[in-house]
Protein backbone atom coordinates (compact mmCIF):
# COMPACT_ATOMS: atom_id res chain seq x y z
CA UNK A 1 0.00 0.00 0.00
CA UNK A 2 2.88 2.34 0.79
CA UNK A 3 4.40 1.83 -2.64
CA UNK A 4 1.06 2.62 -4.29
CA UNK A 5 0.83 5.95 -2.45
CA UNK A 6 4.43 6.81 -3.29
CA UNK A 7 3.94 6.05 -6.99
CA UNK A 8 0.88 8.30 -7.11
CA UNK A 9 2.53 11.20 -5.26
CA UNK A 10 5.70 11.11 -7.36
CA UNK A 11 3.87 10.93 -10.69
CA UNK A 12 1.48 13.70 -9.68
CA UNK A 13 4.35 15.97 -8.60
CA UNK A 14 6.43 15.30 -11.73
CA UNK A 15 3.48 15.99 -14.05
CA UNK A 16 2.50 19.21 -12.27
CA UNK A 17 6.08 20.55 -12.20
CA UNK A 18 7.27 19.33 -15.61
CA UNK A 19 4.25 20.40 -17.67
CA UNK A 20 4.76 24.20 -17.23
CA UNK A 21 8.40 23.73 -18.22
CA UNK A 22 7.25 22.03 -21.42
CA UNK A 23 4.74 24.83 -22.04
CA UNK A 24 7.57 27.39 -21.98
CA UNK A 25 9.95 25.30 -24.09
CA UNK A 26 7.38 24.29 -26.70
CA UNK A 27 5.99 27.83 -26.92
CA UNK A 28 9.49 29.19 -27.48
CA UNK A 29 10.08 26.61 -30.22
CA UNK A 30 6.73 27.32 -31.86
CA UNK A 31 5.37 23.82 -31.26
CA UNK A 32 1.75 24.90 -31.57
CA UNK A 33 -1.29 22.77 -32.36
CA UNK A 34 -2.99 23.01 -35.75
CA UNK A 35 -6.81 22.97 -35.62
CA UNK A 36 -9.18 21.26 -38.08
CA UNK A 37 -10.78 23.87 -40.30
CA UNK A 38 -14.05 21.90 -40.44
CA UNK A 39 -14.25 21.70 -36.62
CA UNK A 40 -16.25 23.94 -34.26
CA UNK A 41 -15.39 27.60 -34.87
CA UNK A 42 -14.72 28.13 -31.17
CA UNK A 43 -11.72 25.79 -31.46
CA UNK A 44 -9.91 28.11 -33.86
CA UNK A 45 -8.86 30.23 -30.87
CA UNK A 46 -6.82 27.23 -29.68
CA UNK A 47 -4.53 27.38 -32.69
CA UNK A 48 -0.92 27.68 -31.54
CA UNK A 49 -1.48 26.13 -28.10
CA UNK A 50 1.59 23.98 -27.30
CA UNK A 51 1.15 20.28 -28.02
CA UNK A 52 3.09 17.09 -27.20
CA UNK A 53 2.30 17.49 -23.51
CA UNK A 54 2.12 13.71 -23.37
CA UNK A 55 5.88 13.85 -22.81
CA UNK A 56 5.14 14.99 -19.24
CA UNK A 57 2.61 12.18 -18.75
CA UNK A 58 5.03 9.47 -19.88
CA UNK A 59 7.90 10.95 -17.85
CA UNK A 60 5.70 11.12 -14.75
CA UNK A 61 4.52 7.55 -15.31
CA UNK A 62 8.09 6.22 -15.38
CA UNK A 63 9.15 8.41 -12.44
CA UNK A 64 6.25 7.24 -10.28
CA UNK A 65 6.79 3.59 -11.11
CA UNK A 66 10.54 3.53 -10.54
CA UNK A 67 10.38 5.87 -7.57
CA UNK A 68 7.99 3.51 -5.80
CA UNK A 69 10.25 0.55 -6.56
CA UNK A 70 13.36 2.31 -5.27
CA UNK A 71 11.59 2.88 -1.98
CA UNK A 72 10.30 -0.69 -2.04
CA UNK A 73 13.76 -2.17 -2.61
CA UNK A 74 15.07 -0.12 0.30
CA UNK A 75 12.44 -1.73 2.54
CA UNK A 76 12.77 -5.28 1.15
CA UNK A 77 9.84 -4.79 -1.23
CA UNK A 78 9.41 -6.57 -4.55
CA UNK A 79 11.25 -5.22 -7.57
CA UNK A 80 9.87 -4.51 -11.07
CA UNK A 81 8.03 -7.38 -12.74
CA UNK A 82 7.59 -8.62 -16.29
CA UNK A 83 3.97 -7.45 -16.38
CA UNK A 84 4.80 -3.93 -15.24
CA UNK A 85 7.73 -3.49 -17.62
CA UNK A 86 5.69 -4.83 -20.54
CA UNK A 87 2.80 -2.41 -19.97
CA UNK A 88 5.21 0.50 -19.50
CA UNK A 89 7.11 -0.45 -22.65
CA UNK A 90 3.89 -0.74 -24.67
CA UNK A 91 2.76 2.71 -23.54
CA UNK A 92 6.19 4.21 -24.25
CA UNK A 93 6.50 2.65 -27.72
CA UNK A 94 3.12 4.09 -28.67
CA UNK A 95 4.18 7.44 -27.18
CA UNK A 96 7.11 7.44 -29.62
CA UNK A 97 4.70 6.80 -32.52
CA UNK A 98 2.50 9.63 -31.26
CA UNK A 99 5.48 11.95 -30.82
CA UNK A 100 6.51 11.44 -34.44
CA UNK A 101 2.93 12.17 -35.50
CA UNK A 102 2.80 15.35 -33.42
CA UNK A 103 6.22 16.51 -34.59
CA UNK A 104 5.30 16.13 -38.27
CA UNK A 105 2.08 18.08 -37.70
CA UNK A 106 4.03 20.93 -36.09
CA UNK A 107 6.85 21.01 -38.60
CA UNK A 108 4.57 20.92 -41.63
CA UNK A 109 1.96 23.20 -40.03
CA UNK A 110 -0.96 20.91 -40.76
CA UNK A 111 -3.48 18.86 -38.80
CA UNK A 112 -2.26 15.57 -40.29
CA UNK A 113 1.00 14.00 -39.16
CA UNK A 114 1.93 10.40 -39.91
CA UNK A 115 -0.24 8.85 -42.61
CA UNK A 116 -2.62 6.06 -41.60
CA UNK A 117 -0.29 3.34 -42.83
CA UNK A 118 2.72 4.59 -40.87
CA UNK A 119 0.71 5.01 -37.67
CA UNK A 120 -0.87 1.58 -38.09
CA UNK A 121 2.54 -0.02 -38.62
CA UNK A 122 3.80 1.61 -35.43
CA UNK A 123 0.81 0.28 -33.48
CA UNK A 124 1.30 -3.16 -35.07
CA UNK A 125 4.96 -3.37 -34.05
CA UNK A 126 4.19 -2.29 -30.48
CA UNK A 127 1.31 -4.75 -30.18
CA UNK A 128 3.16 -7.74 -31.66
CA UNK A 129 6.16 -7.25 -29.40
CA UNK A 130 3.89 -6.95 -26.39
CA UNK A 131 1.77 -9.94 -27.39
CA UNK A 132 4.70 -12.26 -27.99
CA UNK A 133 6.55 -11.30 -24.80
CA UNK A 134 3.39 -11.36 -22.66
CA UNK A 135 3.19 -15.13 -23.14
CA UNK A 136 6.71 -15.59 -21.75
CA UNK A 137 8.20 -15.00 -18.26
CA UNK A 138 6.15 -17.49 -16.27
CA UNK A 139 6.56 -17.24 -12.52
CA UNK A 140 6.95 -20.10 -10.04
CA UNK A 141 3.20 -20.70 -10.00
CA UNK A 142 3.21 -21.06 -13.80
CA UNK A 143 1.45 -17.78 -14.61
CA UNK A 144 2.58 -15.63 -17.56
CA UNK A 145 1.78 -11.87 -17.79
CA UNK A 146 -1.07 -12.72 -20.18
CA UNK A 147 -3.40 -15.63 -20.88
CA UNK A 148 -4.48 -16.97 -24.26
CA UNK A 149 -8.07 -17.01 -23.05
CA UNK A 150 -10.52 -14.18 -23.52
CA UNK A 151 -11.40 -12.67 -20.16
CA UNK A 152 -14.19 -10.75 -18.46
CA UNK A 153 -13.19 -10.45 -14.79
CA UNK A 154 -11.14 -13.60 -15.09
CA UNK A 155 -10.36 -16.01 -17.94
CA UNK A 156 -13.27 -17.54 -19.85
CA UNK A 157 -12.27 -21.21 -20.23
CA UNK A 158 -14.55 -21.78 -23.21
CA UNK A 159 -12.71 -19.20 -25.36
CA UNK A 160 -9.05 -20.11 -25.82
CA UNK A 161 -6.81 -18.82 -28.60
CA UNK A 162 -3.69 -20.20 -30.18
CA UNK A 163 -0.48 -18.18 -29.96
CA UNK A 164 -0.90 -16.55 -33.38
CA UNK A 165 -4.57 -15.78 -32.76
CA UNK A 166 -3.66 -14.29 -29.39
CA UNK A 167 -1.09 -11.94 -30.93
CA UNK A 168 -3.67 -10.85 -33.53
CA UNK A 169 -6.15 -10.29 -30.71
CA UNK A 170 -3.59 -8.16 -28.84
CA UNK A 171 -3.03 -6.07 -31.98
CA UNK A 172 -6.78 -5.45 -32.28
CA UNK A 173 -7.05 -4.50 -28.59
CA UNK A 174 -4.03 -2.18 -28.72
CA UNK A 175 -5.18 -0.49 -31.93
CA UNK A 176 -8.73 -0.08 -30.64
CA UNK A 177 -7.81 1.44 -27.28
CA UNK A 178 -5.02 3.70 -28.54
CA UNK A 179 -7.28 5.07 -31.29
CA UNK A 180 -10.22 5.38 -28.89
CA UNK A 181 -8.30 7.58 -26.46
CA UNK A 182 -6.85 9.50 -29.39
CA UNK A 183 -10.35 10.31 -30.67
CA UNK A 184 -11.50 11.31 -27.18
CA UNK A 185 -8.67 13.84 -26.84
CA UNK A 186 -10.52 16.63 -28.61
CA UNK A 187 -11.71 18.86 -25.75
CA UNK A 188 -9.69 20.49 -22.99
CA UNK A 189 -9.14 17.99 -20.20
CA UNK A 190 -11.65 15.43 -21.46
CA UNK A 191 -9.21 12.59 -22.07
CA UNK A 192 -6.95 13.36 -19.09
CA UNK A 193 -9.82 13.60 -16.61
CA UNK A 194 -11.55 10.49 -17.92
CA UNK A 195 -8.30 8.51 -17.91
CA UNK A 196 -7.63 9.49 -14.30
CA UNK A 197 -10.96 7.97 -13.27
CA UNK A 198 -10.51 4.79 -15.30
CA UNK A 199 -6.99 4.26 -13.97
CA UNK A 200 -8.21 4.99 -10.45
CA UNK A 201 -10.71 2.17 -10.88
CA UNK A 202 -7.92 -0.13 -11.96
CA UNK A 203 -5.90 0.72 -8.86
CA UNK A 204 -8.77 -0.77 -6.85
CA UNK A 205 -9.17 -3.74 -9.20
CA UNK A 206 -5.49 -4.69 -9.23
CA UNK A 207 -5.07 -4.21 -5.49
CA UNK A 208 -8.09 -6.47 -4.89
CA UNK A 209 -6.55 -9.04 -7.22
CA UNK A 210 -3.35 -8.81 -5.21
CA UNK A 211 -5.18 -9.34 -1.92
CA UNK A 212 -7.00 -12.35 -3.38
CA UNK A 213 -4.31 -13.80 -5.63
CA UNK A 214 -4.08 -17.54 -6.27
CA UNK A 215 -1.07 -19.01 -4.47
CA UNK A 216 0.81 -22.13 -5.53
CA UNK A 217 -0.66 -22.53 -9.01
CA UNK A 218 -4.01 -23.59 -10.48
CA UNK A 219 -4.18 -26.95 -8.68
CA UNK A 220 -4.19 -25.37 -5.23
CA UNK A 221 -6.20 -22.26 -6.12
CA UNK A 222 -9.00 -21.29 -3.76
CA UNK A 223 -12.45 -20.38 -5.11
CA UNK A 224 -12.63 -16.81 -6.36
CA UNK A 225 -8.88 -16.17 -6.39
CA UNK A 226 -7.18 -14.42 -9.33
CA UNK A 227 -4.49 -15.89 -11.57
CA UNK A 228 -3.01 -12.50 -12.51
CA UNK A 229 0.78 -12.76 -12.44
CA UNK A 230 1.79 -9.36 -10.97
CA UNK A 231 -1.29 -7.50 -9.68
CA UNK A 232 0.55 -5.28 -7.18
CA UNK A 233 3.01 -4.06 -9.83
CA UNK A 234 0.10 -3.35 -12.16
CA UNK A 235 -1.48 -1.33 -9.35
CA UNK A 236 1.68 0.81 -9.35
CA UNK A 237 1.32 1.31 -13.11
CA UNK A 238 -2.33 2.33 -12.74
CA UNK A 239 -1.75 4.77 -9.88
CA UNK A 240 1.31 6.28 -11.56
CA UNK A 241 -0.70 6.77 -14.75
CA UNK A 242 -3.61 8.25 -12.83
CA UNK A 243 -1.34 10.64 -10.94
CA UNK A 244 0.32 11.68 -14.20
CA UNK A 245 -3.08 12.42 -15.77
CA UNK A 246 -4.22 14.48 -12.77
CA UNK A 247 -0.99 16.47 -12.73
CA UNK A 248 -1.26 17.13 -16.44
CA UNK A 249 -4.96 18.01 -16.08
CA UNK A 250 -3.97 20.93 -13.84
CA UNK A 251 -2.59 22.63 -16.95
CA UNK A 252 -4.80 20.94 -19.55
CA UNK A 253 -8.18 21.87 -18.00
CA UNK A 254 -10.23 24.44 -19.94
CA UNK A 255 -8.87 26.73 -21.17
CA UNK A 256 -5.95 24.40 -21.87
CA UNK A 257 -2.44 25.80 -21.76
CA UNK A 258 -1.09 22.65 -23.42
CA UNK A 259 -2.46 19.59 -25.23
CA UNK A 260 -1.27 16.02 -24.67
CA UNK A 261 -1.27 15.35 -28.42
CA UNK A 262 -0.92 11.90 -29.91
CA UNK A 263 2.16 11.49 -27.72
CA UNK A 264 -0.08 11.25 -24.68
CA UNK A 265 -3.29 9.80 -26.11
CA UNK A 266 -1.65 6.84 -27.87
CA UNK A 267 0.45 6.10 -24.78
CA UNK A 268 -2.58 6.19 -22.47
CA UNK A 269 -4.62 4.05 -24.84
CA UNK A 270 -1.78 1.54 -24.93
CA UNK A 271 -1.73 1.53 -21.15
CA UNK A 272 -5.43 0.65 -21.03
CA UNK A 273 -4.89 -2.15 -23.54
CA UNK A 274 -1.91 -3.49 -21.60
CA UNK A 275 -3.70 -3.34 -18.25
CA UNK A 276 -6.80 -5.08 -19.61
CA UNK A 277 -4.72 -7.95 -21.00
CA UNK A 278 -2.36 -8.42 -18.05
CA UNK A 279 -5.22 -8.24 -15.51
CA UNK A 280 -7.45 -10.61 -17.51
CA UNK A 281 -10.23 -8.01 -17.77
CA UNK A 282 -10.49 -7.27 -21.49
CA UNK A 283 -14.30 -7.25 -21.50
CA UNK A 284 -14.60 -5.46 -18.16
CA UNK A 285 -12.40 -2.67 -19.53
CA UNK A 286 -15.06 -2.04 -22.18
CA UNK A 287 -17.45 -1.16 -19.35
CA UNK A 288 -15.02 0.90 -17.26
CA UNK A 289 -13.74 2.76 -20.33
CA UNK A 290 -17.19 3.08 -21.90
CA UNK A 291 -16.64 6.74 -22.85
CA UNK A 292 -13.64 5.88 -25.02
CA UNK A 293 -15.59 3.01 -26.56
CA UNK A 294 -18.50 5.32 -27.38
CA UNK A 295 -16.15 7.87 -28.97
CA UNK A 296 -14.53 5.40 -31.36
CA UNK A 297 -17.87 3.75 -32.18
CA UNK A 298 -19.28 7.17 -33.13
CA UNK A 299 -16.44 7.58 -35.63
CA UNK A 300 -16.99 4.09 -37.09
CA UNK A 301 -20.74 4.70 -37.42
CA UNK A 302 -20.21 8.10 -39.01
CA UNK A 303 -17.80 6.73 -41.62
CA UNK A 304 -19.84 3.59 -42.37
CA UNK A 305 -23.15 5.41 -42.79
CA UNK A 306 -21.65 8.26 -44.83
CA UNK A 307 -19.90 5.87 -47.24
CA UNK A 308 -23.04 3.80 -47.76
CA UNK A 309 -25.77 6.48 -47.78
CA UNK A 310 -23.94 9.80 -48.13
CA UNK A 311 -25.59 11.04 -44.94
CA UNK A 312 -24.16 11.85 -41.52
CA UNK A 313 -25.51 10.43 -38.27
CA UNK A 314 -23.71 13.08 -36.20
CA UNK A 315 -23.06 16.70 -37.02
CA UNK A 316 -19.39 15.82 -36.53
CA UNK A 317 -17.48 12.82 -35.20
CA UNK A 318 -16.12 12.00 -32.65
CA UNK A 319 -19.49 12.68 -31.11
CA UNK A 320 -18.30 15.13 -28.42
CA UNK A 321 -18.13 17.61 -31.32
CA UNK A 322 -21.73 16.74 -32.22
CA UNK A 323 -22.89 18.17 -28.90
CA UNK A 324 -20.75 21.28 -29.33
CA UNK A 325 -22.29 21.93 -32.74
CA UNK A 326 -25.71 21.32 -31.16
CA UNK A 327 -25.17 24.30 -28.86
CA UNK A 328 -23.56 22.82 -25.76
CA UNK A 329 -20.67 24.80 -24.29
CA UNK A 330 -17.35 22.96 -24.37
CA UNK A 331 -17.12 22.86 -20.57
CA UNK A 332 -20.66 21.45 -20.39
CA UNK A 333 -19.71 18.59 -22.71
CA UNK A 334 -16.56 17.90 -20.71
CA UNK A 335 -18.24 17.83 -17.30
CA UNK A 336 -21.15 15.68 -18.48
CA UNK A 337 -18.78 13.24 -20.18
CA UNK A 338 -16.74 13.09 -16.98
CA UNK A 339 -19.94 12.23 -15.11
CA UNK A 340 -20.68 9.47 -17.61
CA UNK A 341 -17.16 8.14 -17.08
CA UNK A 342 -17.65 8.15 -13.31
CA UNK A 343 -20.88 6.18 -13.74
CA UNK A 344 -19.17 3.68 -16.03
CA UNK A 345 -16.32 3.24 -13.55
CA UNK A 346 -18.77 2.67 -10.69
CA UNK A 347 -20.67 0.13 -12.78
CA UNK A 348 -17.46 -1.65 -13.74
CA UNK A 349 -16.29 -1.87 -10.13
CA UNK A 350 -19.72 -3.18 -9.09
CA UNK A 351 -19.59 -5.89 -11.75
CA UNK A 352 -16.05 -6.79 -10.72
CA UNK A 353 -16.95 -7.17 -7.05
CA UNK A 354 -20.22 -8.97 -7.69
CA UNK A 355 -18.39 -11.52 -9.84
CA UNK A 356 -15.88 -12.04 -7.01
CA UNK A 357 -18.70 -12.71 -4.54
CA UNK A 358 -20.27 -15.20 -6.93
CA UNK A 359 -16.99 -16.97 -7.72
CA UNK A 360 -15.93 -17.17 -4.07
CA UNK A 361 -19.33 -18.35 -2.89
CA UNK A 362 -19.85 -15.19 -0.81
Amino acid sequence: MRQILIAGVISLAVAILLTPVLIKVFSRQGFGQEIRVEGPKSHQTKRGTPSMGGVAIVAALWAGYWGAHLVGLATDGEGPTASGILVLSLATTLAVVGFLDDFIKIRKQRNLGLNKTAKSVGQLIAAVLFGVLALQFRNEAGYAPASKQLSYVRDIDAITMGSVAFVVFVWLVVSAWSNAVNFTDGLDGLAAGSMAMVLGSYVLITFWQYRNACVGGPKTAEPGCYTVRDPLDLALIAVAGGGACLGFLWWNAAPAKIFMGDTGSLALGGMLAGLSITTSTELLMVVVGALFVAEIISVVIQIAVFRTTGRRVFRMAPFHHHFELSGWAETTVIIRFWLLTAIACALGLSLFYSEFLTASGG
